[in-house]
């Protein structure tokens, strides 16, 4: 796979993420938000179970570091999703999709302090270009409006960003993806089912009705986009993929737009605009000339530059 195709796969995980804030706010008024984790990442483990079988008979075994890695993956999705899950309570699908892009911003500092890389600066302008972006996409930026359920959204950005820079760890040890996609599907629903059950009502009625919804986030934004993310991160850099992935938070503001009937302002559509300029700068990394890029072959499959 190439790096190009690599990014579209990452915007397709962006475009599915954005569509399923939608889900995920319609499910929110049906079944506790535990229950809805659950339910979607069952599918989602189903649906990759036998893609990972299918891997495992021509792949080399795994060690028992790369399973705990595997099993903590899982864990600190479970944390990022169902935080955003009960924040999507609190707030709305366009603000959730704001402040969950903040994992931009968190992503280069979180590799820095777990691989010890650092980042090129052109990619550090393109993450805080989007950032300026993606804030546009709030009510026009007004900080006073923030909620209870828009900090619980923050506190899931920074575990997506741990997220993030672990699936690159992962990747570069044990490339198995779809076994990294079963895995951590499996250990978000068996602990979002036993906290669900222990803490919310389980009314199968409720759980019929919100069938769609549970079905297009754990087909769709679990199986298909957390997998493509997996799947893409081997080709290109933490950093810039999650400045890819950004994109998110304007299909969730197009989204709401047409199917819920939030506004988007001109100044939220400048935003989209700011998003995709610096999602535009990252692109053209690769292609800059070798002058300009003369450190790239000593780059790590990572793909940051190392500060030892």
């Amino acid at each position: 796979m190439t790096r190009l195709r690599a990014d579209f796969l990452l915007v397709a995980a962006a475009l599915i993420w954005g569509t399923a804030f939608i889900a995920q706010k319609v499910g929110n008024g049906i079944i506790g938000p535990f229950l809805f984790v659950s339910g979607r990442f069952v599918l989602s483990a189903l649906l990759l179970a036998p893609l990972a079988a299918r891997e495992a008979r021509a792949a080399v075994k795994l060690r028992r570091r790369d399973w705990l890695l595997a099993g903590g993956i899982g864990v600190t999705l479970f944390a990022g999703a169902t935080l955003q899950q009960v924040g999507l309570k609190m707030t709305s699908v366009t603000n959730a999709g704001f402040i969950t892009a903040l994992y931009i911003a968190f992503v280069p500092f979180v590799a820095r302090a777990i691989i010890r890389t650092a980042v090129r600066p052109l990619v550090l302008v393109a993450v805080v270009v989007s950032l300026a972006g993606a804030w546009l996409l709030t009510d026009h930026g007004e900080a006073a409006r923030l909620s209870a359920g828009d900090f619980l959204v923050l506190a899931s950005a920074g575990l997506y960003a741990l997220h993030i820079v672990l699936i690159g760890v992962f990747q570069k040890v044990a490339h198995r993806p779809f076994f990294l996609s079963f895995a951590q599907y499996a250990v978000v629903a068996v602990i979002a089912g036993i906290v669900g059950i222990g803490t919310e009502p389980l009314n199968w009625t409720a759980v019929r009705h919100a069938l769609p919804a549970i079905a297009y986030a754990g087909v769709l934004s679990g199986g298909v986009g957390y997998t493509l993310q997996i799947v893409a991160q081997r080709y290109t850099p933490a950093t810039e993929a999650a400045l890819i992935m950004s994109l998110e938070s304007v299909f969730a503001a197009i989204a709401a737009a047409i199917l819920l009937g939030e506004r988007l302002t001109l100044l939220a559509g400048l935003g989209c605009g700011l998003v995709l300029a610096g999602v535009v700068m990252v692109e053209i990394i690769p292609i800059l000339p070798r002058r300009a890029t003369e450190q790239e072959d000593d780059l790590p499959p990572f793909g940051t530059v190392p500060l030892d």
